[in-house]
């Protein structure tokens, strides 16, 4: 089967990192359908996050989000936005949910986040500046010569799904890690809980249909648990909802096909079992969850549980790593 034969030419061709991440990413990319999955089959938990960027790998969605966070700019057209969303797939390096140029005025990173953690400020950072260089390179900047070069602004969001609770509306790097004070460094990311403009007539934006896409996803969840049917009601109810309806009207297989072939870690067990177990024998645990929290894609409580870890274990490791930073 193709999902065998690229999860041994992955083996053989790849260091030996997080096998569980890198299968999960290289499947999406393909956006086919390998397996069917049965009724009782589950889907993995950052689904939302899946559905996100394909969302906004559409331009057309790309420039409502935008809109959304620059109402006043009434002339940006579809050709005005260029995708620089970070995708490394077969490599070591980091990757994020979206980034996109707006001509060369702007810079806009933004991250889907349904679980809390101040550490996602750090891994904008490093996403704009990787972002940055890449920019640099396509221009041919010449950072040694004396003529100053043109730098789009950088905006960073955090799109939160989660229940907000106490969290903030900004999160700043300096307040986060050095107590307010000011160092050789600080970023700011702005928290979106919902609608930023909200049109006229009370619907909600992009970003807010987003976000209600998710709740109703998490409440089928809960009444059917990870399963097709939630994936199916969810679609049903959205679209009667008006909620990201023509999207799900017009892409209604393929973010079916997403939030089916995505399945949980006890799918990817049962398909993979030795070869995964043996990564993890090949390695310490710890080894392991170094790897996963580089990676910054899944959160301390789900490598614990992937990992059987002590979270408090996986949360050290945390700290260590990000002292090196």
């Amino acid at each position: 089967m193709l999902a065998h034969f690229l999860f041994y030419m992955y083996n053989k061709s790849a260091p030996k990192i997080n096998v569980k991440i890198h299968m999960m990413v290289i499947l999406q990319k393909l956006e086919v359908n390998i397996i069917k999955p049965k009724e009782e089959q589950t889907v993995k938990s950052t689904v939302k996050d899946s559905v996100f960027c394909h969302l906004f790998h559409d331009k057309r969605y790309l420039l409502q989000l935008y809109q959304a966070l620059h109402p006043e700019d009434t002339k940006a057209i579809e050709d005005s936005l260029t995708n620089i969303t970070i995708d490394n797939v077969l490599m070591n390096g980091q990757f994020n949910d979206l980034g996109f140029r707006v001509d060369d005025r702007l810079m806009i990173l933004a991250e889907a986040q349904s679980t809390w953690s101040p550490n996602i400020i750090i891994r904008a950072q490093l996403y704009l500046m990787e972002s940055y260089q890449k920019y640099f390179s396509e221009i041919g900047a010449d950072l040694y010569g004396s003529r100053k070069i043109k730098l789009p602004r950088p905006e960073l969001y955090v799109i939160f799904v989660g229940k907000r609770t106490d969290h903030p509306s900004e999160i700043s790097l300096a307040k986060e890690f050095f107590d307010g004070k000011e160092y050789a460094i600080d970023a700011r990311a702005k928290i979106i809980y919902g609608s930023v403009t909200p049109h006229a007539d009370g619907q909600e934006d992009i970003i807010g249909q987003y976000i209600a896409f998710t709740k109703v996803y998490d409440a089928q969840r809960q009444l059917h648990g990870k399963t097709r049917t939630a994936i199916e009601e969810t679609i049903r109810i959205c679209r009667e909802e008006n909620i990201l309806k023509d999207y799900l009207q017009e892409c209604e297989k393929e973010v079916t096909t997403i939030m089916s072939f995505l399945f949980d870690k006890e799918t990817i067990y049962r398909n993979h079992d030795n070869a995964i177990r043996g990564e993890v024998r090949d390695e310490t645990k710890e080894e392991a969850a170094r790897k996963m929290l580089s990676k910054g894609k899944l959160s301390v409580e789900e490598i614990a549980e992937y990992l059987d870890l002590p979270v408090n274990e996986v949360q050290k490791l945390e700290t260590e790593i990000l002292q090196k930073v």
